[in-house]
């Protein structure tokens, strides 16, 4: 892999100049940005900007999609993981992604947190059952599932769902959490455990999470990115885009003219 100066492996993530297009149609423009190691990153603009899809690039999610040209760079650990020979089965690995919309396995809880651990070759139950009760005890989940680690997934509150699927996510030790709205379809109670979760995941991990809500971007992240029409129109310390934002579009979504 091309690699970038060692001063940049400070930035966990670097982006340069990435450019998307779902056919002939350009969704992204010359994105830049940074990401610091250990620190929860929101991205902010309305339905339609280009936010989930950036996220998606991040770990090649857009590969997926049929019509999908990207262009520009995206360097995680000073790598870049567009480089041909990327392994993206090792890439998902260190940069996972919790989606919108709870998604447990049809399987039981016990199995939904081994799933990711068995494929990349561990066998020993002894194993396992530490990195169960540890992903769990770190999703927050363990002590209201411990004694039904074995019934089906699909049993659990949507709330229980989705920590579950942090815990999933975690058991295979990712560098980088990728969260794409992941509270949206969620009650104001499990919203605000997902959200106290983030805050403690931090101290391990880098998080970056798509939000439509602006008081959940304020309270959970250290940095801001603001996305207008496939544009990374500003970003900055949290603390002054919602506070001393230099553009006057970003002023205009934070307090609701718009989006």
């Amino acid at each position: 892999m091309n690699s970038v100066d060692i001063d940049d492996v400070q930035k966990k993530i670097q982006v340069e100049k990435i450019n998307l297009f779902y056919g002939q149609n350009q969704a992204l423009y010359d994105i830049d940005l940074q990401v610091k190691p250990n620190t929860v990153a929101a991205l902010i603009g309305p339905s339609g900007c280009g936010k989930s899809t950036f996220l998606r690039t991040l770990n090649r999610m857009n590969d997926l999609i049929e019509g999908v040209t990207i262009t520009g760079n995206v360097y995680v650990d000073g790598e870049n993981i567009y480089e041909p020979n990327t392994d993206i089965v090792f890439l998902r690995k260190r940069v996972g992604m919790v989606f919108q919309r709870p998604n447990p396995f049809p399987m039981s809880v016990y199995d939904n947190i081994a799933y990711g651990p068995r494929i990349h070759g561990i066998k020993k139950k002894a194993v396992l059952d530490e990195i169960v009760e540890k992903s769990l005890i770190q999703a927050v989940l363990w002590d209201e599932v411990k004694d039904r680690l074995h019934k089906s997934a699909m049993s659990l509150s949507g709330g229980q769902q989705q920590r579950l699927c942090i815990g999933r996510l975690l058991a295979v030790e990712p560098d980088v959490v990728l969260m794409d709205e992941p509270t949206s379809a969620l009650d104001p109670i499990s919203t605000l455990k997902i959200e106290e979760l983030t805050q403690s995941l931090k101290e391990r991990y880098t998080i970056i999470i798509v939000t439509h809500n602006m008081q959940q971007a304020a309270r959970i992240s250290d940095e801001t990115f603001f996305f207008l029409n496939g544009y990374l129109i500003e970003s900055g310390d949290t603390d002054r885009i919602f506070t001393a934002p230099k553009d006057p579009r970003t002023e205009d979504y934070i307090t609701g003219r718009f989006g």
